[in-house]
């Protein structure tokens, strides 16, 4: 296997500590951040007003 045998690991808290404090920080690393930069987009009006159809259409089909 890579690295230290597990046994070696945990023989003292210190090498316990250091390796889980590598574990923790190698997957703060490899994890990627959020897009910052994006928007959420503007819908037109022909998708809203598509949008509210299907909608009065859904109310008059569960009315009925």
């Amino acid at each position: 296997m890579f690295g230290p045998g597990i046994f070696s690991v945990f023989r003292s808290r210190w090498n316990a500590l250091w390796w889980a404090g590598s574990i923790l920080l190698l997957a703060y690393c490899s994890v990627p951040s959020a897009d910052r930069g994006t928007t959420v987009q503007n819908p037109d009006t022909a998708d809203l007003k598509a949008v509210e159809a299907a909608l009065k259409d859904a109310e008059a089909a569960s009315a009925e």
